[in-house]
């Protein structure tokens, strides 16, 4: 037994598809192969880091809880997977990242144009894939998919440094950047099964609303979380300038003193204050309305696929809901 189908089994969430992430996992090392040793070494570096491979997941949940019986949803897993790690390795050199997963981010170990290279192969290999599959519906989903990401990406930058975000421009940037992902994946495990087109917007709410709600508690943990359980720099948002919704809310809602604190910080990129930070964000109540907001995605999720049929594979999805928000990484 594979490390891979050990690790699925152990976990009740992805136990159901054990067999199938083996599969996935096995696609992965297959199309990862290049000429360029380069290549490999970058991407086995970043394949071989782990992860929840929540996306994956999506996909091969879905398409199982609506009966699907072929492989396609191994190549789509692998796909969806691809285009991910491209997003982190691109993500790690704008946000000028050291720390991902537990260890050194790609970046910090070969450098920003191999990383940023390496992430464009990977879009380009999921991209082939994609057209192999020959199926028009699935390039739409991923193509508008792929759109998306990088205009999140770009409202990111635009936002950074600035202490004037809104909440509705901060959601609108978790929409486009991290839930589109969600979303396409779900989409593509319900189109791979024969979903109809009502089933598949649903199962597209479904992914909107947990991925929203993941980062929603990734915000959180930035501020409440251990940097050894979640694998990154505790603070780095800050250091980065960056205006999660726990900041917004103490400009929003703090005191004289934390909002001028605040916007401090996100103006300079200030991580020296992090102690007095974290202060105003706890006492201000931020953390606390950020994990009720991640809470009311993970319910409209829920609701989303309360049509689907009743199945040990919509058991797993309701409770990837539960652990979106209750995880501590």
């Amino acid at each position: 037994m594979s490390a891979a189908t050990n690790t699925a089994q152990q976990n009740p969430i992805t136990r159901t598809i054990a067999t199938d992430m083996e599969a996935v996992n096995g696609v992965i090392r297959q199309r990862l192969q290049s000429d360029v040793a380069l290549v490999n070494q970058i991407a086995e570096y970043i394949i071989g880091a782990g992860g929840k491979r929540i996306r994956p997941v999506l996909v091969l949940l879905l398409a199982n809880a609506y009966g699907y019986k072929g492989a396609g949803h191994h190549e789509l897993a692998a796909v969806v997977e691809f285009i991910h790690t491209a997003t982190l390795l691109h993500d790690d050199v704008v946000d000028e990242s050291s720390m991902r997963r537990g260890r050194q981010t790609a970046n910090a170990m070969f450098g920003n144009a191999a990383s940023v290279l390496v992430g464009d192969y990977l879009y380009s290999r999921a991209f082939e894939m994609m057209t192999s599959l020959d199926n028009m519906r699935v390039m739409e989903i991923l193509s508008r998919a792929t759109t998306v990401i990088a205009e999140g990406e770009v409202l990111q930058l635009l936002n950074m440094h600035d202490p004037d975000v809104t909440q509705e421009s901060y959601l609108t940037v978790i929409r486009s950047k991290t839930a589109k992902l969600f979303e396409a994946a779900a989409q593509l495990g319900a189109l791979v099964a024969g979903a109809n087109d009502a089933q598949i917007d649903a199962a597209g709410e479904y992914g909107r609303s947990l991925g929203t709600a993941f980062q929603l508690i990734d915000d959180v943990l930035d501020y409440a979380g251990d940097a050894s359980e979640i694998g990154k720099n505790v603070g780095d948002d800050l250091r980065e300038g960056k205006p999660t919704l726990p900041l917004i809310y103490v400009m929003e809602n703090g005191s004289p003193e934390q909002r001028e604190l605040i916007r401090s910080c996100i103006e300079q990129g200030d991580e020296t204050h992090f102690d007095a930070v974290l202060s105003a964000v706890t006492t201000s109540g931020a953390l606390d309305y950020t994990r009720r907001e991640a809470e009311a995605a993970a319910r409209r999720a829920a609701g989303a696929i309360a049509d689907l049929p009743e199945s040990e594979y919509k058991q797993s999805l309701l409770q990837l809901c539960s652990f979106a928000v209750d995880r501590n990484h």
